[in-house]
């Protein structure tokens, strides 16, 4: 079991390492391929790419076996990287980085269906803090790591880790990675499902990055179609029935509003410490580190006493009604660096208390053949949720600020932009709160249902 886990934690740094230690190399690619206005491309290509996979590799899982389709995503992921490293145009790189994206979103839902198959519900909350500790790696050691290499030697050297990491923890599931295989499924595989769903994803994540309502309009004909397939499907990719089951709905939902909350909170946070609160960048990342940080301290926290009590419930009540609050506050810190981050170090401490429970509390309302569907509806609607309120915010933002966002070109303003910027955006980020607030009370409505004391693996063998 350490073997396998340490693979399975191995295999999920490698996804979220590549969300974080690209940020800084972005200019440096864009100046070396030459197409600085392309560098949205290469951030949606990856990010569309990712979740578009998502619910497809968890109905692959449940159909076909896990251990197969996650040595895929391993294979395919650092193959993108390979090509990326590779790439001597930008069209190409894009290219290159929405395969290494079709890999990187199985490396996720592969990851914690496994954990889900090989260790009990009740058990599990132990595991939690390696699982978070990848997180955290990844959102400090990753523009570190990627700063790093473009400062010494290249940017094409980011993709040169990637290789060796993936290998290993190939070799390593392969030969320790054991699965019952599942139960054969005569129903054809839902491809009109995968299409419009991926349609719909499509127009969420491009209207988030792009803030054109023309993608709000192809997300709702994708969303519309794909009701239509899933309601006749014979085994849809995501099925809806499961959405009947409120230990299985609530947690879903949960998750959709914490990523439209926090996420969109998160994109603009460090365009404001810098514009509005003169900051620079490394002060900027430190509230990052700061939400991790609390992050990671509730979810080791949670996790250890979900194992010891068999109990969950209290910990998402409890940690929406914090993050809720971190958000209702973020207007009362004024302009103290150090307030924005004890802010959102509470904020942290709130989201610890969820976002990891809501995979547990998934997987365990739903039987074997579901967890893949389970497993990738909980990251993929939070991942669109993230997308969806990364435009709101970013709309709300523009239409207080009377002006284009000044993501970028922070030094360049008049004082008068930064006063008025600084004036417009605490307003927006308190304006999530009342999503936290939803997702506080849907917590209390949320079943208590014991947890199961024996994996899968265990009931198969």
């Amino acid at each position: 079991m350490p073997l396998v886990l340490s693979g399975l934690i191995l295999a999920m740094l490698l996804g979220a390492l590549d969300q974080t230690i690209m940020a800084p190399a972005l200019p440096a690619v864009a100046g070396s391929l030459g197409g600085l206005d392309q560098m949205p491309a290469v951030i949606s290509a990856y990010l569309v790419a990712a979740t578009v996979v998502m619910p497809v590799y968890g109905k692959l899982g449940d159909r076909l076996g896990r251990k197969p389709v996650m040595q895929f995503a391993i294979v395919v992921f650092v193959a993108g990287a390979v090509l990326c490293a590779l790439a001597t145009s930008m069209p190409q790189f894009v290219a290159f980085r929405a395969v290494q994206g079709i890999g990187g979103g199985g490396l996720m839902i592969g990851a914690q269906a496994i954990i889900g198959e090989l260790v009990s519900p009740r058990e599990r909350g132990r595991y939690l803090a390696l699982i978070g500790s990848a997180y955290v790696f990844a959102a400090v050691g990753g523009p570190l790591v990627g700063g790093f290499f473009i400062d010494r030697l290249s940017w094409r050297w980011i993709f040169a880790i990637y290789p060796p990491l993936g290998l290993l923890a190939l070799v390593v599931l392969t030969a320790t990675l054991r699965l019952p295989r599942p139960e054969p499924s005569g129903a054809p595989l839902d491809v009109a499902g995968a299409l419009t769903l991926a349609l719909g994803v499509v127009g969420v994540v491009l209207l988030g990055q792009t803030g054109n309502p023309v993608f709000l309009a192809v997300a709702a004909v994708g969303l519309a179609a794909w009701l239509v397939s899933a309601r006749f499907a014979a085994d849809p990719v995501l099925p809806l029935r499961l959405f009947r089951d409120r230990a299985f709905a609530v947690p879903v939902t949960i998750s959709l509003l914490i990523g439209f909350a926090l996420f969109g909170t998160l994109a603009y946070m460090p365009a404001y410490l810098q514009i509005a609160l003169r900051s620079s960048a490394t002060q900027a990342g430190l509230t990052v580190t700061a939400l991790m940080a609390g992050v990671l301290t509730t979810t080791v926290v949670s996790g250890r006493l979900i194992t010891r009590t068999g109990r969950y419930k209290r910990y998402p009540v409890a940690g929406t009604a914090v993050a809720a609050t971190g958000l209702a506050l973020l207007p009362l810190a004024g302009g103290s660096p150090v307030a924005v981050a004890a802010v959102m170090l509470l904020i942290g401490l709130g989201v610890g208390l969820v976002m990891q429970v809501m995979v547990l509390v998934a997987q365990n309302a739903v039987t074997r053949a579901d967890l893949g569907a389970a497993t990738s509806a909980v990251t993929f609607l939070r991942q669109i949720g993230a997308s969806a309120g990364v435009a709101l915010v970013g709309a709300l933002i523009t239409w207080r600020f009377s002006g284009e966002v000044p993501v970028t070109g922070a030094a360049d303003l008049p004082p008068a932009a930064r006063d008025a910027f600084a004036a417009a955006v605490p307003p927006v980020f308190a304006a999530m709160a009342p999503l936290l607030a939803v997702a506080f009370l849907l917590a209390i409505a949320l079943p208590a249902r014991p947890l199961r004391t024996t994996a899968y693996v265990e009931e198969r063998s």
